[in-house]
């Protein structure tokens, strides 16, 4: 491994450029095919493709199956080399049914495990120590790693992890509520920079007390030239078995319980009059097998489980659907920003996404009109209606409004190259 990041920065040495070495510390990683897994893992890759010396110090992947995949260990430590990235994955608790409780003790277990992989030795001293939210158990940790070894320390907010609790009634407020938010002020506020993913989120990283001059916009991209309008998905969609008459309703992504899927049941059953309409569901998570049976329960015909898809088939599942839906309940949207939509809005989809007027999606909707369509969350009247006025439209066109600002906004090159000029200015290069 030192032997293919000396190489790589001898060249760029030779041309009077310093480069970094960059140590990612976070709970998900590559080969997680959705959320901060896949984000974290290609951010990872593509700094190791220009050269930089790139760690990680995360886990076996588990997420959103929450079960740890074949071919790793949880209960002990591993070190590989991928994509040009040394990865320790640390040893986790994972609990096959997620509770508030099980979590906690999920994330603590890694933050505690993750100890010996940083001060093992397994890797050079970094200049950079990227701290990704959640988990917050970590920031400590980090923060006093990098103090001793001079590093600058980076706090990526992916969701703010205490204001999803809070929003989603997982914690009460009181004294322990009131001394957790001052902890997770006085913890943020130590962090040389505080990136997070959307503007709205950098403006609670103010008033959580972070410095505006600290803070770095480094939002989710999607991969504009793989994930395009010009893609066929008649062939995903025959093989599904849908006709090129059926109207396809897809929710791809994690099923958990933030996004409130029930209401999606709620909507088939509605339409269920219409013999063309088709609810598909894609992915798993901890509230999977709970919507199979509650689907079930109802008789809903018209409701398709299908299990996560690989990334080459993504392009082709995108195009298959008529409608795509972004769900969240009520207090999610505030602070945390859907990936799935970014692929949505690449693949110049019509979508359906649920979201107050005063979030970031709110606010997207409302500066660039036709994007998609928005509706109040936990409105089951609203969505319904929402949803079949769409059906009554000609889907089958592009939505331009969509893939312009993919591809202005969320070009992953764009995106990252971005981020590498504003890393480089943290350290003074």
């Amino acid at each position: 491994m030192e032997r293919y990041a000396l190489v790589h920065r001898l060249k760029w040495l030779a041309k009077g450029i310093e480069l970094l070495k960059i140590l990612y510390y976070g709970l998900n990683f590559s080969p997680e095919l959705t959320g901060i897994g896949k984000y974290s893992g290609e951010m990872a890759k593509w700094f190791s493709g220009k050269g930089y010396a790139v760690y990680a110090v995360s886990t076996p992947p588990y997420y959103p199956e929450w079960k740890v995949a074949r071919g790793y260990n949880r209960y002990l430590y591993s070190k590989s080399y991928e994509d040009g990235v040394f990865i320790v994955r640390c040893p986790l608790y994972v609990p096959a049914s997620p509770t508030t409780v099980k979590r906690l003790i999920h994330l603590i277990s890694f933050s505690l495990s993750s100890i010996p992989a940083l001060v093992g030795g397994f890797f050079k001293l970094p200049d950079v120590v990227f701290i990704v939210q959640p988990t917050s158990f970590c920031a400590p940790i980090g923060l006093l790693f990098s103090k001793l070894t001079g590093a600058k320390a980076i706090m990526h907010i992916q969701d703010f992890e205490l204001d999803a609790m809070f929003g989603l009634g997982m914690m009460k407020g009181g004294v322990i509520g009131s001394i957790a938010r001052k902890l997770e002020g006085w913890l943020l506020r130590r962090f040389d920079g505080v990136s997070t993913i959307s503007l709205s989120m950098m403006e609670n990283a103010v008033r959580k007390g972070v410095p505006r001059n600290r803070l770095i916009f480094f939002p989710n991209w999607a991969d504009t030239g793989f994930v395009t309008p010009d893609v066929d998905g008649k062939n995903l969609r025959q093989a599904w078995g849908f006709s090129n008459t059926d109207k396809v309703v897809l929710y791809a992504g994690n099923i958990g319980k933030k996004q409130g899927l029930e209401m999606v049941l709620d909507a088939a059953e509605s339409l269920g009059c219409i013999s063309n309409v088709k609810f598909v569901f894609v992915g798993t998570g901890s509230h999977f097998n709970t919507l199979v049976e509650l689907s079930s329960a109802r008789g809903l015909d018209n409701v398709f489980f299908k299990p996560l898809q690989p990334w080459g088939l993504v392009p082709q599942m995108l195009a298959m659907a008529d409608v795509h839906l972004v769900v969240q309940k009520k207090g999610a949207a505030d602070v945390v920003l859907p990936s799935k939509l970014t692929n949505i809005l690449s693949a110049g989809g019509h979508a359906l996404v649920t979201a107050e007027s005063n979030t970031e999606l709110g606010m997207i909707a409302e500066r660039f009109p036709g994007i998609y369509e928005r509706v109040e969350p936990e409105d089951c009247a609203l969505f319904v209606q929402a949803l079949r006025s769409m059906l009554e439209k000609d889907l089958k066109k592009v939505n331009v409004v969509a893939r312009e600002y993919a591809v202005e906004y969320l070009s992953r090159e764009k995106v990252l190259g971005r981020f590498e000029r504003d890393l480089n200015t943290l350290c003074g290069l």
